[in-house]
């Protein structure tokens, strides 16, 4: 039981996105599809401020599922999507090789569909990999509200953890005196986090009197003077 009083933090946990490709999209009845989007992305800027360890994994990508959101490859544009043509990830040999390399027990897990592929995978890896999986429920999504309902009480039943996509980046943040990660949260939330977003903006320029394009990074006043060459 003790793992579970463990909280997210950015030495202990990796992250996997299972299959984020606009046809398994087109079928997900469980959330609206724009805000499953906004928040994996959001999940994977998150991610990349805090330098988590990141498999991206795709299935059947030019014979059915498309190709992974633009938006989720440009935070991670280095990194080697893993194709499979099984449903389950756990199957794939290189899915497993790359878990194993980062070395982390903790698997944060956003994909599609909840009711297969993640679900499928979660067992796999909690059974055969001794790992703990983070199931978040908001950067996933199912064919129906049913299909996500019971997929989600299947993977809690088997010791999976449900989170949400603000939960893991505010676990992996902790403590707002960690400045070196404070900014990249702060434009995070702001982005993607709505209603929270509003009132961070408004506690910075409202509040706390920041200029409001200081607020959103820009660099006000003269620019500097061009030296001579």
């Amino acid at each position: 039981m003790s793992k579970y009083l463990e909280v997210l933090t950015p030495q202990n946990s990796q992250l996997i996105i299972i299959d984020q490709q606009p046809q398994m999209a087109f079928s997900v009845q469980s959330i609206d599809r724009q805000t499953l989007k906004n928040n994996v992305v959001g999940l994977a800027k998150a991610a990349r401020a805090f330098n988590i360890p990141t498999t991206i994994t795709t299935v059947e990508t030019e014979s059915f599922s498309g190709y992974t959101y633009p938006e989720l490859l440009a935070v991670f544009p280095e990194n080697r999507i893993l194709e499979r043509s099984s449903m389950n990830s756990w199957d794939d040999q290189n899915v497993r090789d790359a878990l194993a390399a980062n070395g982390r027990k903790k698997v944060v897990v956003a994909g599609l569909w909840i009711e297969v592929c993640n679900l499928t995978f979660a067992l796999g890896a909690m059974l055969e990999g001794n790992y703990e999986i983070y199931m978040v429920a908001d950067a996933s999504g199912g064919t129906s509200h049913d299909a996500h309902k019971y997929a989600m009480d299947r993977l809690v039943q088997a010791g999976a953890v449900p989170v949400t996509w603000l939960q893991v980046l505010l676990e992996w943040q902790r403590d707002w005196a960690r400045r070196e990660t404070y900014d990249a949260v702060t434009a995070i939330v702001k982005e993607h986090c709505g209603a929270y977003g509003m009132g961070v903006d408004y506690a910075y320029t409202m509040v706390h009197k920041v200029p409001e394009r200081i607020a959103h990074g820009e660099r006000i006043g003269p620019k500097p003077a061009k030296t001579s060459s």
